[in-house]
């Protein structure tokens, strides 16, 4: 057994896709494309749509009535300030903003379903 926290080697490929499960798919396709700013990357059936948010790293929504408003994602980013104020732009506002002790901030939104979809980035 692997001693915790174990690291990954370089040469090791990682993809990563986080999945949010949504009630109405239409209102969270809508919602998630104004909080990205893009449509997604592909649908790869009818239920589920998924944005490429850095090479080999997904976020999907997938249609799964009943078990929405349980996902919890945060997306460490650079640039922070300027996500923010795009994604204000296309009309969503954060439910809660944070400044940890350490200064790392953190923005949360919340999608149609009540999933929590935080933006973090590093003190200023």
């Amino acid at each position: 057994m692997a001693a915790y926290p174990r690291t990954y080697d370089e040469d090791m490929a990682v993809d990563l896709f986080a999945g949010i499960p949504v009630n109405d798919y239409a209102a969270a396709l809508a919602w998630y494309e104004r909080l990205l700013g893009d449509p997604p990357a592909f649908l790869p059936n009818d239920k589920e749509a998924v944005w490429e948010l850095a090479e080999h790293r997904y976020l999907y929504i997938e249609h799964r009535p009943g078990h929405g408003g349980h996902a919890l994602h945060t997306l460490f980013v650079d640039d922070l300030d300027t996500r923010v104020a795009a994604i204000n732009e296309r009309g969503l506002t954060p439910t809660q903003r944070e400044t940890y002790s350490n200064g790392v901030r953190k923005i949360t939104y919340h999608d149609p379903d009540g999933n929590e979809i935080g933006f973090g980035g590093a003190p200023l």
